[in-house]
């Protein structure tokens, strides 16, 4: 009894450990509470300089509603309840601190205090959802806006319709241009950054003093500030693949998209009206007139294509969704659906007309500039980043969809278990389902050869070479090549350890594949399931000239608790692996500490580089002539000249000096490789 004493003292005396991810909360729930301080401070001067009783009814209003959400939160726990009424009523708030400001304020010590709080606060919240990222405490779900962004947005905007009317418009339409921007830096668009830019640009430049508004900077920026900081933090630290990322929209109904064109076409419509209200001003009639005139035809025959591309694009996803739903017993995903119904096809050629469409807004927006005209101003940016969300929606399913992948397996179905070295099968049930769902990540697969007793070098040759031969029915090369190897291998080299005493090397995989794919731009992935796998993956790291990549397994006997007994065996991480490549759902952490199955990859140096098969100019004639009518066809000519310029071939070449220093210096944990085929490390 004494000994069990002094053990539960010992046990009571020792300092708790307190995890990341608490500390990293705690950050958050400062700068939440620094907001607070900071928005009672700020309306509480207001207030006192102003002495109208409205704000302090507003005030007490606020305060009730928090007490309200406490109480929800803690007595009757109804977090989400709670959490949106916060956020709704710190929306609103930031929004009557940002437009109830005047000249008296500035040498007051409250308000300046209020201000300092302000900038205190979206530090935190930056620094919160940088840590949050660097310590991998944030699991991304696809999702467009939060509901935390969506409430914040909507309480600034309320704040608004305390000013005149076309003010409020004016303010409301800023916040819809907010919330496509953010929505766009989380799809990654490849116009997001340029968005960003000329939203701040406008916004701090032109609109505020357009609309005769004296806005706090304080309050606005740590508005905008809380709600640009995670979207922009996670177009870097997010690895949702394109699919994934787009998921939302990709899996709504077709009733639903269909209708979302109607927004859409009233918001161009809307500024093109506001455009066309340049024309009042005389000053330059001779250029104002005849350059609206050819550039409003311009962007008014580009809408219409758009329009069309984007009703076409919705009814073959429509087809797609159906043919899915129909095969879903199958391990078919809507990825492979689509690419099998040329989708690629169709958004590779779709990304060059949304182009133009984005090119015709902002010469028209250029043409009829009205620094004074806060509608235009906010209609402009309204339209921006819808165009670019749809640009950026067919960029990322024409780079992601449509590559064939052919795949062939080798397995030696044994693993030490014991120390005398004898090898234990692996249950055929086990193999079957493990092959079963693997094949389900290609288009195509060569078969799966499994062997108890080994393979001999000239098999694995003659394997080899004609899987590396294999094309397409129609007869081009496939775009990725894939072979998985299970067994045993010879340490400090990693070849495979083959019948008698020969083995297979790097090497010798490197000149079949070289010899096979001279002339044609496939990539090949090798998934190693082995006990010496990292040999094979550093060599490819330094390797150039080829798209190669390699996915390996490390078994750590050293993280095994001896008295649990878990020894990982071979199988383990294939097992692993496909779960996570498979199910969207699963809850598989390859950085979880303490795992005795890791994994570790590497890509060649020009891996980044990698681009699928583009479409030709005959193949836009014939995309153009199906979709479209006779009247547009000399849009295909100026598609197929000014696509072919490639005018931005300086920005290509330093946007893929970048990719390389980033995958090289960088690597992200999970890298999709746009098949349905994600590679990991620990």
């Amino acid at each position: 009894m004494a000994r069990d004493e002094d053990e539960e003292e010992l046990t009571v005396d020792a300092p708790k450990e307190v995890d990341m991810f608490t500390s990293v909360r705690c950050l958050g729930y400062l700068s939440s509470f620094t907001l607070l301080v900071a928005v009672c401070v700020g309306m509480y001067v207001r207030w006192e300089v102003t002495e109208e009783a409205m704000i302090m009814v507003i005030f007490i209003l606020g305060l009730v509603v928090l007490g309200i959400a406490s109480i929800l939160h803690y007595y009757f726990a109804m977090e989400k309840a709670s959490l949106s009424l916060f956020h709704l009523w710190f929306g609103f708030l930031l929004g009557l601190l940002c437009f109830f400001n005047s000249t008296a304020l500035d040498s007051n010590v409250k308000e300046l205090v209020a201000n300092y709080l302000l900038l205190a606060s979206v530090t935190m919240k930056m620094i919160w959802a940088l840590t949050e990222r660097i310590c991998s405490s944030i699991r991304y779900k696809p999702t467009l806006l939060t509901s935390s962004e969506f409430l914040e947005l909507l309480g600034f905007g309320i704040a608004s319709t305390a000013m005149l009317l076309h003010k409020s418009v004016a303010i409301i339409g800023m916040v819809v241009a907010l919330g496509a921007l953010i929505v766009d830096l989380r799809m990654k668009s490849l116009l997001a950054l340029p968005n960003l830019v000329s939203f701040a640009l406008v916004t701090s430049l032109v609109l505020f003093k357009a609309l005769d508004i004296t806005a706090n900077p304080y309050a606005l920026g740590c508005y905008l500030g809380r709600q640009l900081c995670e979207p922009l933090l996670d177009m870097y630290f997010s690895g949702l693949g394109p699919s994934d990322r787009w998921r939302p929209v990709l899996s709504l109904g077709r009733v639903w998209r269909r209708l979302s064109l109607l927004p859409l076409s009233v918001t161009e419509l809307a500024f093109f009206v506001l455009a066309a209200l340049k024309l009042g001003h005389l000053e330059l009639w001779y250029l104002v007139i005849p350059g609206f005139c050819l550039f409003g035809l311009f962007w008014f025959i580009c809408h219409i294509i758009l329009l069309m591309t984007l009703w076409g694009f919705h009814t073959k996803l429509s087809e797609c969704q159906k043919a899915w739903r129909a095969q879903r017993s199958s391990s078919r995903s809507l990825d492979q659906v689509m690419a099998s119904r040329g989708i690629r096809h169709f958004c590779l050629i779709s990304e060059r007309l949304v182009f133009f469409s984005i090119l015709s807004t902002i010469i028209l927006g250029a043409v009829s500039w009205q620094p004074s005209n806060g509608l235009f101003l906010s209609a402009l940016l309204v339209v921006l980043p819808l165009e670019s969300l749809t640009h950026g929606l067919f960029h990322e399913l024409g780079s992601c969809l449509g590559g064939t992948c052919v795949g062939y397996a080798l397995v030696i179905p044994t693993a030490f278990c014991s120390a005398d070295g004898q090898p234990t099968l692996l249950p055929p049930e086990q193999v079957q389902q493990l092959n079963m769902r693997s094949t389900g990540m290609l288009n195509n697969t060569f078969g799966c050869d499994y062997s108890t007793s080994g393979v001999t070098l000239e098999a694995v040759l003659t394997k080899l070479r004609s899987f590396l031969e294999l094309r397409t029915e129609d007869g081009p090369r496939h775009d990725t090549y894939l072979i998985f190897y299970s067994g045993h291998t010879h340490k400090g080299t990693g070849s495979w350890a083959l019948a008698g005493v020969e083995s297979f090397h790097l090497g010798q995989l490197l000149e079949l594949w070289k010899e096979k794919n001279a002339g044609h731009c496939s990539r090949l992935i090798i998934v190693l399931d082995t006990e010496n796998s990292l040999p094979w993956v550093k060599e490819i790291r330094r390797m150039e000239g080829v798209y190669v990549a390699a996915q390996g397994a490390e078994l750590s006997v050293t993280r095994v608790d001896p008295e649990g007994g878990d020894i990982p065996l071979l199988g383990d991480f294939t097992s692993e692996w496909v779960e996570f490549n498979c199910n969207p759902d699963s809850d598989t952490q390859w950085s979880d500490k303490g795992r005795t199955v890791m994994a570790a990859y590497g890509v060649s140096k020009r891996w980044s580089d990698y681009t699928l098969h583009l479409p030709t100019g005959s193949d836009v004639a014939k995309h153009w002539k199906t979709h479209f009518p006779k009247v547009t066809y000399p849009m295909v000519h100026l598609s197929n000249w000014c696509c072919g310029l490639n005018l931005f071939w300086l920005c290509s070449v330093c946007l893929r000096c970048f990719r390389r220093c980033k995958l090289a210096w960088f690597p992200p944990a999970v890298l999709d490789t746009g098949q349905g085929i994600k590679l990991v490390h620990s």
